[in-house]
């Protein structure tokens, strides 16, 4: 994660996050900690737990626990043990709060916490709660939403999530991928990064949208676009990519074939109907690893990872290079937050545009990679009404 190196150096003298305290709320990989301990170097105080009580990297918490770090985290937290671990973060009484779903700012809210300087989030799920909380007038805080950066969305959910999340799928199944069906639901940025990593293993694949923009896209890049009642009864593979509550729901999977896989790439474990699947057969079988066969209506319904996101679960989430440039954006935008605050409404802002050119140069900085200049006459030309 060269990016965040650079970032490091740079600002490592200076050290702008001194006297900060951080409550951080994300999922506890190895990457995780590369940004942790960036923050730590930069002389932050920093809280942490998970921000999915199935994604822990133990190793890596007991890591992190070990470099001084206070750390609330293992794997298999019940719902219980995952709501009081947020409970501790809030205890420690932070001034910046950096989310993975919004579940820590969410917990800010209802417990009223105060002397929070502003927040950072990560995902789409979190930013649109969020943004609901500032339409009705009710956000505490500055948040710097960096799910929104171009140098976030455009690299992490579509290539990230979109390698990670067959990965994660691989590992679970051990499945061939090549000429089964794979449905699609939803083309965000998510949505279409795990279409065109899916056909690029050989698969079939259909796409399910309730957008008209984003349907029409997904037929101009060649993909069939369907209403997901038609392709329940044929989909070999249902991957769920929306942010959305019960997309896939009882009227779909009663009309799925027999051997039919659920797996969902969204943020939270909403987006299959998990609880009509678990009504219908008490007793699961798990056949490998975070795969579990379930006898519904006389057929097996395989669920992944209990339709939680998969690439974290059934995998190890985004390979590093990519989380680099989330977690460049990350570190930047708390430390533009720890500089700042004291002059920014309570409302969700995009990230800054310095600081998402930034990332990218160093991203192009840290592959090697050069790029041209515009020369003088062209900058003039790009100002010039005539």
């Amino acid at each position: 994660m060269a990016i965040l190196d650079r970032i490091r150096n740079k600002n490592e003298q200076s050290r702008p996050l001194l006297g900060c305290k951080l409550g951080l709320c994300l999922h506890v990989t190895k990457e995780t900690s590369v940004l942790v301990m960036t923050a730590k170097r930069l002389g932050a105080e920093i809280a942490l737990c998970s921000a999915n009580p199935l994604s822990v990297q133990e190793d890596i918490a007991a890591f992190l626990s070990s470099e001084g770090v206070i750390t609330f985290a293992w794997k298999g937290e019940t719902i219980k043990e995952y709501k009081e671990c947020i409970r501790q973060v809030l205890k420690f009484q932070p001034h910046i709060l950096t989310d993975d779903g919004a579940e820590l700012h969410i917990a800010a809210h209802k417990s009223k916490i105060k002397n929070i300087h502003g927040g950072t989030e990560e995902t789409t799920s979190g930013v649109k709660r969020l943004k609901s909380l500032e339409s009705k007038r009710r956000l505490m805080y500055p948040i710097i939403a960096v799910n929104d950066a171009n140098t976030k969305h455009m690299f992490d959910n579509r290539y990230g999530t979109g390698q990670s999340t067959i990965d994660g799928i691989l590992r679970t199944t051990g499945l061939f991928l090549a000429g089964k069906h794979i449905v699609v639901c939803g083309y965000g940025w998510v949505g279409k990064g795990v279409s065109s990593r899916s056909r690029g293993m050989g698969a079939i694949v259909t796409v399910t949208e309730v957008d008209p923009v984003r349907a029409l896209e997904a037929h101009m890049d060649g993909f069939s676009v369907r209403q997901l009642s038609e392709v329940s009864s044929s989909g070999d593979m249902f991957i769920t990519c929306t942010g959305q509550i019960h997309v896939i729901r009882e009227e779909h999977i009663k009309k799925m074939k027999n051997g039919a896989i659920l797996a969902n790439a969204g943020h939270f474990d909403t987006e299959i109907d998990v609880n009509y699947v678990y009504s219908q057969d008490k007793a699961p079988i798990m056949v490998r690893p975070n795969l579990e066969a379930l006898n519904i209506l006389g057929k097996k319904i395989y669920l992944i990872s209990k339709g939680r996101v998969v690439n974290l679960i059934g995998a190890e989430g985004h390979p590093p290079e990519v989380m680099a440039l989330s977690f460049a954006n990350q570190i930047l935008s708390i430390i533009f937050i720890t500089k700042n605050y004291d002059r920014i409404e309570n409302k969700t802002y995009p990230v800054p545009n310095e600081i998402d050119q930034s990332v990218a140069q160093y991203a192009l900085d840290a592959m090697d990679l050069k790029i041209d200049k515009m020369t003088d006459e062209q900058r003039l030309y790009c100002n010039e009404w005539k």
